[in-house]
């Protein structure tokens, strides 16, 4: 049981630390990818726009998708033989995915209002936000999980594997930094392979109410990026999202294993 609790903590602080840490680089990501285009979409200016929403969420999104995480991986490592380890962190890391998701999709919707409309407090925008919601029952929260879950299906194995390969050369387990680099590579791997996701749901969350995008087919917010802008509309917002993805799965990834050790 405290195992799990100190998942928990070790999770939920490392996600804190690193959406504060991150959230410039993200505000400029989500304007850069934005219909209106970057500037227009506010620039430079009140980077921090929609940062209480982000720090209220990712504590108990990080702790939760850490224990369910964790807690697959002990169910699934029973039962399958070592070959299987990527499936087993492939599926554990889903799961973790589907659970934080439903505490995340809220927070997120603001999040990304807030940054395209600086002006506006946070809380006018999660007012309206949910009037939005409630009023036309959109289902904008489907696209989070369909571009996370695909994130964490690449990054998750790649970390672990790393790991492993690490701990193996040097003929100990991985120290907290070494475990803090590889997820820099994993998150940094991840992140290149699913930009086009990640622009279709920055569309789709943009999307004013009743628009096409706003139905939340994935597929068909791809399509219009590529119809529009080509490969390089797919691919907007790469180098900030390599660059804020590669530095959090480093603070994030070590960090949480650094708490862990700690206390373990």
């Amino acid at each position: 049981g405290h195992t799990f609790c100190l998942c928990a903590l070790a999770g939920g602080l490392a996600g804190t630390c690193v959406d504060l840490v991150l959230f410039p680089l993200d505000t400029v990501k989500t304007r850069l990818q934005s219909p209106q285009g970057f500037k227009k979409a506010g620039g430079f200016r009140g980077i921090y726009a929609g940062v209480p929403s982000a720090a209220v969420g990712s504590f108990p999104n990080a702790a939760a998708f850490f224990v369910t995480y964790e807690y697959m991986k002990a169910v699934l490592h029973t039962a399958t033989s070592p070959y299987l380890n990527p499936i087993t962190h492939m599926l554990a890391a889903s799961c973790g995915e589907i659970v934080a998701c439903l505490i995340r999709v809220p927070s997120e919707v603001v999040k990304q209002r807030a940054q395209v409309c600086p002006s506006s407090s946070t809380f006018r925008v999660l007012s309206n936000t949910i009037y939005e919601e409630v009023r036309t029952e959109t289902t904008s929260s489907f696209p989070v999980p369909s571009s996370s879950i695909p994130f964490s299906l690449v990054q998750f194995p790649i970390w672990e594997y790393l790991k492993e390969l690490w701990s193996w050369k040097q003929g100990h387990v991985v120290d907290s930094w070494q475990s803090a680099v590889c997820g820099a590579f994993a998150g940094g791997f991840a992140a290149a392979v699913t930009t086009p996701l990640d622009v279709a749901k920055t569309r789709i969350m943009l999307a004013k109410t009743g628009s096409r995008n706003a139905s939340g087919n994935v597929l068909s917010a791809l399509h219009g990026v590529w119809r529009t802008e080509g490969i390089v509309g797919l691919f907007a917002g790469i180098v900030p999202r390599i660059s804020a993805i590669s530095l959090g799965g480093f603070i994030f990834l070590g960090m949480y294993d650094k708490i862990r050790s700690l206390f373990l």
